[in-house]
């Protein structure tokens, strides 16, 4: 039964078609991290608050997504979600990278050696 399952599903795998990813949603996903990095940076070395950094760049990133689709609608182009899905997202993968790396300095628990 289970190699049955495994040739339909093999069979089926070759109908499908694959998601597409258009450079500008690429370059909606750069300006997000890049967006969200600054405003971490900034944030955080105002008030030394991992949180409040990480949830103000994370908003300014969907925000900056958010305003950019609005404006392409006021030039008579259409609401694209995709494209703020793309910016937020760019703006979660560095909000998060950054936190991980941002924080609590280890202390040097080793010996330590005179000369």
């Amino acid at each position: 039964m289970k190699a049955i399952v495994l040739i339909l599903a093999l069979f089926y795998t070759g109908l499908c078609n694959a998601q597409f990813i258009s450079t500008d949603d690429k370059l909606h996903l750069g300006a997000g991290a890049l967006i969200s990095a600054t405003t971490y940076t900034i944030v955080y070395s105002t008030t030394k608050n991992k949180k409040k950094a990480f949830w103000y760049s994370l908003g300014v990133s969907a925000l900056a997504g958010i305003t950019k689709e609005l404006i392409d609608v006021s030039e008579n182009e259409r609401f694209d979600t995709g494209e703020i899905i793309a910016t937020t997202t760019g703006g979660l993968i560095a909000s998060t990278t950054i936190s991980l790396f941002v924080g609590k300095k280890k202390k040097n628990k080793g010996i330590a050696f005179v000369n």
